[in-house]
């Protein structure tokens, strides 16, 4: 999976990546690894699931990005439900490999970052 799939397949959710970088910091993207897609892409459908059948509010993500090595998302929207599946997804990504999504632990060798042992290893001989 990558990043146009997952704008193509929740276009609701991701609507802020047509406006300018003036009006959200979506413009510049999902800004982080591929490992993370298959998180994001189940915590959005549960965030659409919620708004298209029980009528929760819609989100949209304002960006998604990594920062001191997991996973953040800022919205507007949403619920107390949905916030919470937010907040539980970026503390599922410390768990998650950023660079292939095999279960990895968060590192810090002066940089932040969630890597599995293979990752981190390829990391560390260049």
């Amino acid at each position: 999976m990558d990043e146009q799939t997952l704008m193509k397949k929740y276009p609701k959710i991701f609507r802020q990546k047509d406006l300018s970088m003036k009006e959200t910091a979506m413009y510049w993207g999902v800004e982080c690894g591929p490992g993370w897609y298959n998180l994001i892409d189940t915590l959005c459908y549960s965030l659409q699931k919620l708004t298209d059948k029980k009528g929760h509010p819609q989100v949209e993500f304002t960006q998604v990005k990594e920062k001191f090595g997991s996973l953040r998302i800022y919205t507007q929207g949403g619920s107390d439900l949905q916030w919470e599946l937010i907040s539980f997804a970026e503390d599922l990504s410390k768990k998650i490999c950023e660079k292939c999504g095999k279960p990895g632990q968060l590192r810090n060798d002066g940089w932040m970052i969630t890597l599995c042992d293979d990752c981190q290893k390829r990391r560390d001989n260049g």
